[in-house]
Formats: C-alpha cells, sequence, structure tokens
C-alpha cells in the first residue's frame, strides 16, 4: 500500500528535480514519509515530501506540495483523490481499484504473503537458557514464546535464523544441585540433618533422591564409597542431566524447540574461556588489583570494572559469556539475539562492552529482557499446586491453559511490560479470551468457505466497496509492514496486536453483511474471496507466533 504511493511520490519529486537542473543523487528520498494519518478523514495515506524536500528544491512545502501533485502519474487510476493541506503536507485517498488490488496480491501470494526474500544475514536467537537446576517456570514460558517467534518471524522476514539454548552446567550452581540431592537423599535414608538454606528446596529435589532409590537406580554400585565431594559430583552431573532432559520436552511440547544445546562446560573443555582472556589482555582491556583479573569495561560503556578471573583463581560467569558471544561470532553470526529475564537488566552493558572489546560493533549483540509474568486466576492471584516449591511450572500451564492459548496470551504485550496472565480467561470459549477470539476468525471462515455455493477463483473484487470491506483489505495491506516491523524491532506483540485488530474487523464485518447470497452472486464471490484472505492472513500470523488456526471450534 505505502510501497505503491511513495514511489509515484518519488517519481514526482524527481520528474521535479530535473526541471530544477538538480541531479537524482541531489535528493535525499530517504527524507520521504508515507504514513496513515492519525485523523482518517484525512485520508488513506499522507505524505511530507514537500516539507522534507522544499529546500534542496528551492520551494516553500505548500506550493511545492501543488507542483508535486500536478506531477502525479496515476495511469492505473488507484488515487481517488489526492489534495495539499495544512503546511505542504499531501493527503491521498484510495479508489476501489487499488484495494482489489491490493486483496489480489494478497490472494495470489498465498502462504508467502508478507515474506521477504533472503537478506544474507545469519542472526542466531538465543533463548530460555534456564540454568538446568530446577523445572521451567512460567517466566521460562514466556521467554521461550518470545524467543521462539522472533526466530520464526526473523526467517519469515528473510534472515538465516539458528536457534540455541546455552546450557549453565559449569559452576557453583550445579554443585549446589548435586548437594541438594545428596542432602535429600541422605534423608530418605533416615541419616540427614537439618536442610542447608542455600540449597534447592523445590519438590522436585526430593523426587529426584526418591528415583535414586528406586529399584534398577543409575547409582553407580559404588556411589557411598565416593566421598562426600564424589557423591555430589556425580549427583551434579546425574540431577543436571535429569532436569535438562525435562526441560527438552517441556519445550518440545511448547513449540519452542532449539536447533543447539550448547555446553557452557564445552568452553572451559577446550580452552575457549582462557583463549577469550588472552585476547583481552593483548587488546589492553584487561588489569589486575587486589590478586583478581579484572575487565576494563567502564570505558566501553559499563558502570564500573568487572572482575573475570577471583583472587582465588575461580572464573566468574561473564569470563564464560565472553567466550560464549566470541564463539557466536567466530561461526559467523552476524546479529546476536539473546532473550534475558527481567533481573539481566544491569548485565547488557557489560556484555555490550565484552562485544566491543572482542572487536565487533555493540550492535551485533541486541538484547530482549521478558518482564516478569503475575499468574492470576479469576482477577485475583493465582493459587495452584506445584511440585516446584515457591514457583508455578510452565508444564503445570500448559497442562491447564493448552500451549496455543499460553503461547499467545504470553506473546499480547511488550516484553517491556509485565503481564498478566489470567488462567480463567486463557481456558474461556469467548472473545475474552484472546487466542480464542482470534482463532475464531478461521474457524468461522472455513465452515463459510466450505458450505458457500459460489466460486471466489474469480471474483470481481471491485464490487467491494462498502465501509467495513475497505477497513478489512487496507489492514491485510499493512500486514507485510507490520511482520518487517516486528522483525526490525524485535516485538513479536505488534504481530499479536495485529491478528486481534483483523478479528476484531472480521467479526464486526460478518455481523453487518451477508457474505452468502444467493441474490446476489457476483458480490458473494466477491465477498468469500474476502473471507478467504482474511483466513489465509490470520494463518500465517498465527504460525509466527507458534499457534494453530483451527478449522473447527
Amino acid at each position: 500500500m505505502k510501497k505503491t504511493i511513495r514511489q509515484k511520490v518519488e517519481a514526482a519529486v524527481l520528474a521535479l528535480a530535473v526541471e530544477n537542473g538538480l541531479k537524482p543523487g541531489q535528493l535525499n528520498l530517504g527524507q520521504i514519509v508515507v504514513e496513515e494519518p492519525k485523523d482518517p478523514t484525512h485520508g488513506h495515506l499522507a505524505t511530507n515530501a514537500a516539507l522534507a524536500l522544499s529546500k534542496a528544491l528551492g520551494q516553500k512545502p505548500r506550493p511545492l506540495a501543488d507542483r508535486i501533485l500536478a506531477a502525479l502519474a496515476d495511469p492505473e487510476g488507484f488515487i481517488e483523490k489526492a489534495e495539499a493541506a495544512g503546511p505542504g503536507f499531501i493527503n491521498f485517498r484510495l479508489s476501489n481499484k487499488f484495494w482489489a488490488k491490493a486483496l489480489a496480491e494478497a490472494i495470489e501470494a498465498g502462504e508467502s504473503f508478507g515474506r521477504r526474500p533472503p537478506t544474507g544475514r545469519k542472526v542466531l536467537v538465543e533463548y530460555v537458557s534456564a540454568n538446568p537446576t530446577g523445572p521451567l517456570h512460567v517466566g521460562h514460558g514466556r521467554g521461550a514464546a518470545l524467543g521462539d517467534a522472533l526466530a520464526r518471524i526473523l526467517a519469515f522476514a528473510g534472515e538465516a535464523v539458528s536457534r540455541e539454548y546455552y546450557v549453565n552446567d559449569a559452576g557453583r550452581q550445579m554443585r549446589v544441585l548435586g548437594a541438594s540431592v545428596r542432602a535429600r537423599l541422605l534423608e530418605l535414608k533416615g541419616a540427614g540433618g537439618d536442610f542447608p538454606q542455600d540449597h534447592y528446596r523445590g519438590q522436585y529435589v526430593v523426587d529426584l533422591a526418591k528415583e535414586l532409590l528406586k529399584e534398577g537406580s543409575p547409582l553407580p554400585f559404588n556411589f557411598w564409597e565416593l566421598g562426600e565431594e564424589g557423591q555430589t559430583r556425580w549427583l551434579s552431573r546425574w540431577a543436571g542431566d535429569r532436569i535438562l532432559s525435562d526441560i527438552k520436552k517441556d519445550l518440545v511440547d511448547f513449540k519452542a524447540v532449539q536447533e543447539t544445546w550448547f555446553s557452557e562446560t564445552s568452553l572451559y573443555e577446550d580452552g575457549a574461556v582462557d583463549k577469550a582472556l588472552a585476547f583481552l589482555k593483548a587488546g589492553g582491556h584487561l588489569f589486575e588489583r587486589d590478586g583478581a583479573l579484572w575487565f576494563r569495561s567502564e570505558p566501553l560503556g559499563d558502570d564500573k570494572d568487572r572482575v573475570l578471573v577471583k583472587s582465588d583463581g575461580e572464573k566468574t560467569y561473564l569470563a564464560a559469556d565472553v567466550a560464549y558471544h566470541w564463539n557466536k561470532f567466530e561461526r559467523g553470526f552476524d546479529l546476536a539475539v539473546d532473550v534475558w529475564g527481567a533481573d539481566h537488566h544491569g548485565y547488557i552493558p557489560r556484555m555490550k562492552a565484552a562485544v566491543a572489546a572482542l572487536g565487533y560493533p555493540k550492535d551485533r549483540l541486541a538484547v530482549v529482557l521478558a518482564q516478569l509474568v503475575n499468574l492470576l486466576r479469576g482477577g485475583a492471584l493465582a493459587s495452584m499446586s506445584t511440585r516446584a516449591g515457591e514457583f508455578v511450572t510452565l508444564r503445570e500451564v500448559m497442562d491447564e491453559v493448552g500451549v496455543d492459548a499460553a503461547r499467545f496470551i504470553f506473546l499480547t504485550r511488550s516484553h517491556e511490560s509485565p503481564l498478566d496472565f489470567d488462567l480463567e480467561e486463557a481456558k474461556a470459549q469467548n472473545k475474552d479470551n484472546p487466542v480464542y477470539y482470534v482463532q475464531y476468525v478461521c474457524a468461522r471462515i472455513f465452515s463459510l468457505v466450505q458450505k458457500s455455493p459460489f466460486d471466489s477463483a474469480k471474483a470481481d473484487l471491485t464490487l467491494l466497496t462498502e465501509p467495513e470491506e475497505v477497513d478489512l483489505i487496507r489492514h491485510l495491506a499493512g500486514f507485510p509492514e507490520t511482520v518487517e516491523t516486528a522483525a526490525r524491532r524485535l516485538e513479536p506483540h505488534l504481530l499479536t496486536a495485529w491478528l486481534t485488530n483483523a478479528a476484531r474487523l472480521f467479526h464486526q464485518y460478518y455481523a453487518r453483511h451477508r457474505l452468502n447470497d444467493e441474490s446476489q452472486p457476483h458480490l458473494s464471490k466477491a465477498r468469500i474471496a474476502l473471507a478467504g484472505a482474511v483466513r489465509q492472513v490470520t494463518a500465517i500470523g498465527l504460525d509466527l507466533l507458534g499457534v494453530s488456526a483451527p478449522e473447527r471450534m
């Protein structure tokens, strides 16, 4: 929609430039904006071309707007009305012929409508990456929906996308996991003392210990001879692998499947951490103080310098993260998109500083923070039985409301805002349930088309002149731009909002007009074609969010 009008405006401006003795390269056409006016009475589209280029063309904006209008070529008859307004804006009202063409293009494109050609850019989306020390909770669920939807949208927008989970299987948290299982194991055998306050306390730890005491237990035959340190080390590996297996199953069932599971331990085993530290040291980015090795990150935008190796020789999480992100770029990725939890906000500047110290532009790393989820039931804080201690698991939410509802609701708001997730609303079979409201469009149209006596293949789309029809076509025509914007801004909720508005427009249209009217066969063909396009594009949008488009509900 905007592209067609922009091309006509640019052609008119270039013609005027030639008349003024200017070369095309002397004009900055990038200053031209074509957008929908805030006031719909001003028309379908408006441009600032006269205001933006008045100085370059040596004319005042309002007279220049009139000259641009005079130079506009519209042999197709796409512009019903164009007029100058205000200080020099140009408003356009587009014709039924234009909207018919826009709808025809959407129908013809089919499942590829809105898809962009390959950009040649490689993008790695890393998401969830929860420590394998406990089950995924609802916060991880929001990050999973966000990361997977981003990967889908970026791929649809032409990027070569890979998906990855960074497994934090090294460090203190894994030792604590092993010690926690050991403590519960001793309790079950009647030999335990007071459970340490800093250990993992969820019921899942007890369940892991019980599994080890069952017949056919994976415990090695000499487990009790290994001593506390050996037992803890074995339990850390076993429990971590066991929890990670459950995490993988949860994500598969949630339709958020990573292609690569990258082990933090591997960075130490293959020397990548030491290599990264040596690189930073050679670049003058490291210094020693109080027996520790520090990263000089403050000059690179961090709020203070950071420790990479403690005085006792233990490397910090940051040291491994520096090596990990270097590895991402060494693998040839042009952009690394990290989806983190809200509590990692302060970690962004230090990682951006690390990227710069490694010799890459900071914008090669994009961090998306998933804010907190408030779980509600009928508007009040939810009370659910959970096996995980003090949090509700993603598995519990999936089991109660379903994957489609969970994913869609996780994506209804910007990732930068906290989210209220009402379990009762998510299960409702009415318009109060946002995913039901959208999916019902797909089911309703499928039934409508199946029962229709009209073949819409050769429909005359210019017959679609009702305001509700034009509004629907306009909305459909804006889908490619919505996808492009969501990809560029890394904001899947823009697509969720588009789908919700599409559903609202269609439900209103369906309530006011007969789509199968035997007394008006030609009009009915066109209306069935429009309905089919709405279902087609809605299904594309739902798929980009990882949500199904049902034929029946």
